[in-house]
């Protein structure tokens, strides 16, 4: 595994476990060339749906987008990365488990919505925000209103 530092093309696995819901490898390596420590998943290949944008355009699936989408709703959050891997993971296991040769974007947007209400409030508001495309106030007090119900 080249290092992400150096680009040292060998490093060493200093720990190896898997994940929390069991469907990854969690390695933490060492470079062995300048010594930093990282960690890297290992996860069988999997053959995803094509998305379904707005659009109506159809592209491949990249659990980047997912995770990134995660990761700006929950900056600055006292949510783990452990955390933040774990939601994604179960929004992929949503996917495959949709059994459909093709998922749209809003069904995969509902369902991050649905793991950021269970895990922090205030980043399911961000999300949702964005997701739904809030233009005023009222907006986000309709939907701080829904929340206050559900919770």
């Amino acid at each position: 595994m080249k290092c992400p530092i150096c680009s040292h093309p060998d490093s060493r696995v200093v720990d190896s476990r898997t994940t929390k819901e069991g469907n990854a490898i969690r390695r933490r390596r060492e470079c062995e060339s300048c010594g930093h420590r990282f960690t890297t998943y290992e996860r069988p290949e999997v053959a995803f749906p094509l998305i379904i944008k707005k659009d109506g355009s159809r592209v491949p699936y990249e659990r980047e987008k997912i995770r990134a989408g995660i990761a700006k709703a929950l900056e600055k959050r006292p949510v783990p990365a452990e955390e933040q891997e774990a939601i994604v993971d179960r929004v992929e296991r949503f996917i495959l488990d949709s059994g459909e040769k093709e998922v749209t974007t809003s069904a995969i947007g509902e369902r991050v919505m649905e793991e950021l209400r269970e895990t922090d409030q205030v980043a399911y508001v961000r999300f949702a925000s964005v997701y739904r495309s809030f233009g005023t106030v009222k907006d986000f007090e309709e939907e701080l209103q829904k929340l206050s119900r559900k919770g």
